[in-house]
């Protein structure tokens, strides 16, 4: 009934915008890790080469080149929302609109009436188990709606395990991509920054190696396009952050801050191997480190911990989104995992940052991580305004 409920307001939604998505080519993402950053980038390639393009992810909503944040602390808001901004998008002659979609959304039928002209998936790990039954197979069927309804291609990364679960739903056409696996589009890896693809080489500016693989994507989708491969660079080289992903915070402390969304092990590592390419060769890893509650994914907590215990030299454990759960409880489940002496548990997340500024020393990286560019926390129930730049860009005038 809960499902059908959802189904309804779809169709609803649809009917009251005129299903706009009829008037664009709708390409969606999906996969565990690098959705955001994957969408930024398709929209950043196609935006720059003159196919205007608009924009739905967890970070960031776009219209062509006018970009707000998304405040809906959802990834695929309701489908009111989607129809809305894509209805936003016709009106303002965009040929395509590029849709986060995740394994929530998808179960509850937030995309019905989007008819995609593209499915991509990225990746695959567990993440948000306890609203799919605590079922790994059930989490990955959830990704699969986004191809039931014959895309005219389907773009999958052969890097991962999973791939040929996507690979099996019907379509115009397939096409894979890889760095280390046999693929359609194998690209080599340069350096930390620059990748290879049919002896032309591609470039970005968002920092962290992991973002090559989420740059891949909208390559192949300029290449397939027709689009010249200098003109793709110039694309991604336009995309110069993406809110609350890898996103540096300026300050004249000799300090790099990073506010990133790593609310996972997979990514939280990924992270913390960055900072250690960026730290000088005396400066120290300060992490801020916390996870969600609300029966989202208790399991990951532990290991969260151990990565900091192992890759960071000072780790503060502090609320993300508690919703109604005991904060303590939370922090404590992380805690166990980090040396008494290398941890501190403060649960106001502002003092956690604060603190974190001023353990801080020139060479120093600090790592803000699990909320990104979110604009709201819940804790005891209560929403409450809260963006991490924001309030780290305040301190800073204070430390």
């Amino acid at each position: 009934m809960y499902i059908f409920y959802h189904y309804l307001k779809a169709i609803l939604a649809n009917i009251i915008y005129g299903f706009p998505s009829r008037r664009l080519k709708i390409i969606g993402v999906t996969g565990t890790k690098g959705k955001t950053t994957t969408a930024n980038f398709i929209w950043a390639v196609l935006n720059h080469n003159g196919h205007k393009c608009g924009l739905i992810s967890t970070a960031n909503i776009r219209v062509g080149e006018r970009e707000k944040l998304n405040y809906y602390h959802m990834t695929m808001p309701g489908p009111f929302i989607i129809q809305q901004q894509l209805r936003r998008m016709v009106m303002a002659k965009c040929e395509y609109g590029v849709i986060e979609a995740t394994s929530e959304g998808l179960k509850l039928n937030r995309h019905w009436g989007i008819k995609f002209d593209t499915a991509i998936f990225t990746n695959l790990s567990p993440e948000h188990l306890p609203s799919h039954q605590n079922n790994f197979d059930v989490y990955r069927r959830a990704k699969g709606k986004l191809f039931q309804n014959r895309p005219n291609l389907i773009l999958v990364n052969a890097d991962d395990p999973y791939h040929s679960y996507y690979l099996h739903f019907p379509a115009v056409e397939k096409a894979t991509f890889s760095f280390k696996n046999k693929s359609d589009y194998k690209a080599k890896i340069v350096n930390s920054s620059t990748f290879e693809l049919n002896q032309e080489k591609y470039s970005i500016k968002i920092l962290g190696a992991f973002n090559l693989n989420n740059a891949l994507p909208a390559v192949i989708i300029g290449l397939r396009l027709g689009i010249k491969p200098k003109d793709i660079q110039k694309g991604l080289q336009k995309l110069v952050s993406v809110p609350g992903r890898m996103e540096l915070i300026p300050n004249s402390l000799g300090l790099k801050i990073i506010v990133d969304y790593a609310h996972e092990p997979v990514s939280l590592k990924e992270l913390l191997t960055t900072a250690q390419q960026l730290k000088t060769s005396q400066g120290k890893i300060i992490l801020i480190v916390g996870a969600e509650g609300g029966g989202r994914d208790p399991g990951k907590r532990a290991p969260m911990g151990k990565l900091a215990n192992q890759m960071a030299d000072y780790v503060v454990i502090t609320n993300v989104d508690p919703y109604r759960d005991n904060p303590q409880t939370i922090a404590d489940d992380i805690a166990k995992m980090v040396d008494k002496k290398k941890r501190l548990v403060i649960l106001d997340r502002e003092k956690a940052i604060k603190k974190a500024l001023e353990s801080a020393q020139k060479g120093d990286v600090i790592l803000i991580t699990g909320k990104g560019a979110e604009q709201s926390i819940t804790i005891g129930g209560q929403k409450y305004p809260w963006d991490d730049r924001k309030v780290v860009k305040r301190l800073l005038n204070v430390v």
